[in-house]
């Protein structure tokens, strides 16, 4: 069973955007944690996870799993969670598995994936407990009105209670939150972890693919970022397929874009549901659509993350605009939507699922809240005939300052003569005040004091006095500023209350807007470069015109297309020979990559492309990064193949490119021999394999047998003069030369190295012992040294005749020159 997420898939840390299109803050935030509670019992396995990004839970139902954990060890590499909660009491292979997650020196050194395990008693996992705990768990997105049996009927519509080891996961994992206090671990005691959303998390199937065939076939390039200003991200995405198609307007797209590339699926339904939609944006009479989408999808907010201060209550007025924009936006995409083609599954799941309460939200926001005076006040404030308590206060603020002018004129008449002017001022929190300006004979604090008025305060050479008149207003109309501001800010909560029961169709956008967004950029691509929409076929082959490269048409002025034909019961098992740099690893890589798009939903860079189920993607190609982790070239290659043959099916797609490398020539081409004599005696149960290799020993001393399976290719050269001129078309037929000599020339290495090679080559290849270069003439040279060392130890120095300067001139420099 493959691992998989259908449409409700969630958002895992490695879903992140390195280039975005909005410069929001929001929008730049760090990789979402996931905390992972995890049950293997009785050879079940349950699951349940927190995303401390969006606040959501998901859950995995009970599920057969047998002792190797691989769907376990699935889940952990989708997941990357940053803690595993499970039982103190478990199985020893769970135990052992476990083990190997936790931090250490040597996973370090390694660049292995680690995380914190946590281990709760066994009886924290008891079902009676962990039922009531989720029975009675604190979700915000039910309804406050809701009774204790009305709760109980919704979460049995979500959660299947007749998972007995699911309930103990989810119930683990809420006490896990309980006390480690995700995301509010500075809030008050009285603050919960807040749950937005509790989904399943579906097995479907996917292709299998590890993280060095991602790396080999440049799916994902990872590049260090130019600038001294991200370094806190560190990364960039290089020249890679996912470089390539990421032409999304929003986070949602890119993480959805990731996330379909991270499990491209078998289930063809789903594909063909993707293929039509970019079917349709590619008619060049929808391009308008695809503009007018576009520029909606560029204002979809990180809703998530709103929702998320809305249970803090630390609500923004940016978080109410974006959120606002947000859901106006999304409005808008589903009147789009619903006036596209119906057939099309996902304009139907928008129109529908964009739903009333998504207008109603949006409509909701925009009756109530003044978005110019919150800007302007810099906090939340509502619009006029909202509330008539609001409204009259307001009212009373806005004719203050003709009132207080009348009352500050009835002041001056009683004051001092000497006090030539007043004014009635208002303070939020202290009230009315007496303002009057201080005059030259009030030096001391003695002078302030007026009869009948309260000194309060100096401030900026005015002096601030209480008086019977501005007792009386404290009294009659309060502290309307704070007054006002509590009340909206009691409207505020209650906006927030609706806006949070009705937060399931929220989560929808981001669903339903990443998939569309996703969807457009792979169209955009598509469009600009002639790809062509797949065709999946029940039968098992892979059938391919006219394919390309899709990244190194871009590198190369020409790029010359080559097909590719692996039949049900022929030809699976593909040998490709020919001279060095002819175009063979880019050939493998070019199946790959076509193959991978074809699983993603994506058209591909051919003619034409017929693809059969595939259900693994395995390759052997040249990865140098994984020499850095202490291995030899050649135990990676045996690594990589073994799990091709361990693995594969005949649904699979082996890649093989120069195995046996690193290690003796004979060692290397005997297991390459005694693995593809593996793969013929399948027959056509034997996966489609393509295999290139330099070592034509594999065919000369004919070490396969002949197999209607097995098809031998190569790609057409020819030599002009001395030159080595590459066609890099592909045809029937063997290479029996490598011309690395040449290669190797027009690489640029020295001619007398390039000879030297040549002479070593030959010799080896006959079967002759390795001559020392040029023997006779060290030979020479070696007597001419013996017979300068005897003439210059003979000589006696002490003879006073012997002119040593003339003998080193006249017997030892003329040989400096030889040597």
């Amino acid at each position: 069973m493959q691992l998989g997420c259908e449409s409700f898939a969630m958002d895992h840390p490695q879903m992140r955007p390195n280039v975005m299109n909005d410069n929001d803050d929001e929008e730049l935030e760090a990789a979402a944690e996931i905390y992972l509670a995890v049950l293997w019992q009785s050879r079940k396995l349950a699951a349940a996870f927190y995303n401390a990004g969006d606040c959501s839970i998901r859950f995995m139902p009970d599920t057969p799993e047998t002792e190797h954990l691989r769907l376990l060890n699935k889940v952990i590499a989708v997941l990357q969670p940053k803690c595993v909660v499970t039982s103190a009491k478990q199985d020893q292979q769970l135990t052992d598995f476990l083990q190997t997650l936790k931090p250490s020196p040597d996973a370090a050194a390694d660049g292995r994936f680690t995380a914190e395990i946590f281990l709760f008693p066994r009886m924290e996992f008891a079902l009676p407990i962990c039922k009531q705990r989720v029975l009675s768990g604190n979700f915000t997105f039910l309804p406050s009105n809701f009774t204790e049996s009305e709760k109980i009927l919704h979460l049995s519509s979500i959660l299947p209670f007749d998972c007995p080891l699911m309930v103990c996961a989810l119930g683990g994992l809420l006490k896990f939150l309980d006390r480690r206090r995700i995301g509010i671990e500075l809030e008050d005691s009285s603050a919960q972890v807040p749950i937005l959303s509790i989904k399943k998390y579906v097995m479907t199937d996917i292709v299998d693919m590890d993280q060095d065939t991602f790396s080999v076939l440049q799916i994902f390039k990872s590049e260090v970022h130019p600038s001294v200003y991200k370094m806190c991200s560190g990364v960039k995405e290089g020249l890679s397929l996912f470089g390539l198609l990421n032409r999304c307007k929003c986070k949602w797209g890119v993480n959805r874009m990731r996330l379909w590339f991270m499990r491209p699926t078998r289930d063809q339904a789903e594909l063909t549901s993707r293929l039509d939609v970019i079917e349709f944006f590619m008619a060049p009479r929808n391009q308008e659509t695809t503009s007018n989408i576009q520029g909606c999808l560029r204002s979809i907010k990180n809703i998530p993350m709103i929702l998320k201060r809305m249970t803090l209550t630390n609500t923004s007025v940016s978080d109410w605009q974006s959120l606002y924009k947000s859901v106006y936006n999304a409005v808008c995409i589903g009147e789009i939507c619903g006036s596209l083609p119906q057939s099309v599954t996902l304009f139907s799941r928008i129109s529908s699922a964009f739903s009333s309460d998504l207008l109603y939200i949006a409509s909701t926001i925009n009756k109530v809240v003044d978005f110019e005076e919150s800007e302007r006040e810099k906090r939340f404030c509502i619009k006029p005939q909202i509330d008539p308590i609001v409204d009259e206060k307001k009212r009373r603020m806005q004719g203050l300052p003709e009132f207080l002018t009348e009352v500050a004129r009835k002041e001056l008449e009683t004051l001092d003569k000497q006090i030539p002017s007043c004014s009635v001022i208002y303070i939020p929190l202290i009230g009315f005040l007496l303002c009057i300006e201080r005059l030259p004979f009030m030096q001391d604090q003695s002078d302030f004091e007026i009869e009948g008025l309260d000194f309060m305060f100096l401030s900026e050479g005015r002096l601030h006095y209480k008086s019977t008149r501005t007792k009386d207003l404290d009294v009659v109309l309060g502290d309307l500023h704070c007054e006002i501001r509590d009340h909206e800010t009691i409207i505020m909560h209650q906006l927030q209350m609706l806006v949070l029961e009705r937060s399931a169709v929220l989560y929808e956008v981001t669903e339903y807007v990443g998939q569309l967004d996703a969807l457009l950029a792979m169209a955009v691509t598509a469009r600009e470069n002639g790809y062509v929409r797949p065709c999946f076929t029940s039968k098992n082959i892979i059938s391919i015109k006219e394919g390309r490269h899709p990244l190194m048409v871009f590198c190369s002025g020409t790029f010359v297309p080559n097909p590719t034909m692996s039949e049900e019961q022929e030809k699976r098992i593909k040998i490709l020979t020919g001279p060095n740099s002819c175009g063979k690893s880019v050939y493998l890589k070019q199946v790959g990559l076509i193959v991978f798009m074809a699983m993603i939903g994506s058209y591909v860079p051919a003619s034409y492309a017929e693809i059969g189920p595939i259900d693994g993607i395995f390759t052997r190609l040249q990865t140098r990064e994984s020499v850095s982790l202490g291995l030899s070239t050649f135990m990676i290659d045996v690594n990589q193949v073994a799990n091709a043959v361990n693995n594969a099916t005949r649904n699979s797609l082996v890649l093989i490119d120069e195995f046996g490398k690193g290690t003796n020539t004979v060692d290397g081409l005997s297991l390459l021999a005694a693995i593809i004599r593996h793969w013929i005696k399948q027959e056509s149960s034997c996966p489609h394999i393509l295999v290139s290799t330099n070592f034509h020993s594999l065919i000369e001393l004919k070490l396969l047998p002949e197999s209607r399976v097995v098809h031998y290719q190569t790609f057409e050269w020819c030599l002009d003069g001395e030159d080595l001129v590459f066609f890099y078309q592909l045809k029937d037929g063997v290479s029996e030369v490598s011309q690395a000599a040449k290669v190797a020339s027009m690489a640029g290495m020295p001619d007398e190295i390039v000879k030297r090679g040549v002479e070593v080559s030959e010799q080896f290849r006959r079967g002759d012992a390795i001559q020392c270069f040029d023997e006779a003439a060290n030979q020479e040279k070696m007597e001419m040294c013996r017979k300068l060392v005897s003439r210059f130890l003979s000589l006696d120095l002490d003879d006073p005749e012997l002119d040593l300067e003339k003998y080193l001139s006249e017997e030892v420099l003329p040989y400096s020159s030889i040597f």
